[in-house]
Formats: C-alpha cells, sequence, structure tokens
C-alpha cells in the first residue's frame, strides 16, 4: 500500500523550463557565449545544474566554474514568470493530502532554486518533504536522497511511489526499490523512459491519479 508519493520537480510538477532557459540564456550573454533555443534546454535538463551549465556552454570553455556561480545566483533568486503548473493537478495533490497521503519533491534542482519556486506556486508546508541538491547526497539517478526522504517521511521504500519525468527518476525508483511511474507531460519521450526501465505511465495528473489508486 502506497503511503507517500515523491515527484520530481522539472517537467513533473512544474512546467520550468521556459524559465531555465531564460536563466541560462542570460548567463551566457553575460559571458559572451551563444544562446541555446528551447528544445536544447529540454534536452540538458534533468542531471542537475553544474551538467545543464556544462551542457550549454561550449566545450572546453575556460570559465565554467564562474559560469556555474553566476548561473545559481540569479537562478535561486528567479521570479519565474514563465513557469506554469499542469493541467489539474492542483485538484489531484490536494486529493492525495486528504486521503492521508505522503507528499514530497526529491529534485536534482539546487535546493534554494527549488524551495523558491515551490513558495511561488504552492502553500507553505504543502509538501511534506523537498529535498534538492545541497551537496548533502548525489544528484539522480542515485537513490540516496529518495530514501532519505522515505527515511524522513517515517515510510518503507516500498511504500512510496516515485513519480518523474525523466530517465534519473525512472532508475531512481527501480533503485531504491519504490513504485516508479513515468509522467509523459514532462520532457522526456515514452522509449527514453521505457530504454531506463519505466514500466508505467501516465499522460496526464488524472490519469496518475488513476494509477495511484489502484495501488494507495
Amino acid at each position: 500500500m502506497i503511503k507517500a508519493v515523491l515527484f520530481d520537480l522539472d517537467g513533473t510538477i512544474l512546467d520550468t523550463v521556459p524559465d531555465i532557459q531564460a536563466c541560462v540564456n542570460d548567463m551566457l550573454r553575460r559571458h559572451g557565449y551563444p544562446e541555446i533555443d528551447y528544445a536544447h534546454t529540454c534536452a540538458y535538463v534533468g542531471d542537475g545544474a553544474k551538467m545543464l551549465i556544462e551542457r550549454a556552454l561550449p566545450k572546453g570553455v575556460p570559465d565554467l566554474d564562474a559560469c556555474y556561480e553566476d548561473f545559481r545566483t540569479h537562478f535561486a533568486a528567479s521570479k519565474n514568470e514563465l513557469t506554469r503548473l499542469y493541467p489539474d493537478e492542483t485538484e489531484v495533490l490536494e486529493s492525495l493530502k486528504a486521503k492521508g497521503i505522503r507528499l514530497g519533491v526529491v529534485t536534482n534542482k539546487p535546493q534554494d532554486a527549488a524551495e523558491n519556486v515551490l513558495r511561488q506556486f504552492f502553500p507553505a508546508g504543502f509538501f511534506d518533504f523537498v529535498g534538492g541538491d545541497s551537496g548533502m547526497f548525489p544528484c539522480k539517478p542515485d537513490p540516496s536522497l529518495a530514501r532519505y526522504a522515505a527515511l524522513t517521511l517515517r515510510v518503507a521504500p516500498a511504500a512510496c511511489a516515485f513519480v518523474g519525468d525523466g530517465e534519473t527518476d525512472a532508475k531512481v525508483a527501480l533503485g531504491a526499490g519504490m513504485c516508479g511511474i513515468s509522467v509523459l507531460w514532462g520532457y522526456r519521450t515514452r522509449i527514453r523512459l521505457e530504454e531506463a526501465g519505466a514500466t508505467r505511465f501516465a499522460a496526464s495528473f488524472k490519469e496518475l491519479q488513476k494509477i495511484l489508486e489502484k495501488i494507495c
């Protein structure tokens, strides 16, 4: 029986790529490098901010670390004016909470940036756990942060569902011994998710709710 649902953030509970692209391109302009388009931004997200910046920059640039720190500083303070919730999301999440299901966020987004954007779209305390890249754990697909989330929520990993749009999320679910559900409204294709080991798929929040109702 599922007692907690852990969500990825970017591409799962918030459509953040437009703001990520804007912040990356602001940094690239400040440092004199070519900007990236929406498609490349979608392809580059999912493995943490440092990897995002490394992918966005031309290979071999001498100021990678400076560019990363520049991006992180501005990204953490972003107003996220282009970010959006997904259809039916609020209704579904509130329904899960009403049933006593604990909700958490496990993301490769920097911790301060994750907390900042969640404050802008959800009431204080809406999520029972928020874990991002704080330096305490390796980034996904390492399952350590997901396991720590379960421990913090006092829920066995087997009683957790892990919901995400990326290959890293599918791998975390497998590695942490959680029930993995891959969503198809994010930034990866079903084929890529299947290649990462995903076996359950939801095309909308309503469909996700039906899947969870069967296993909760």
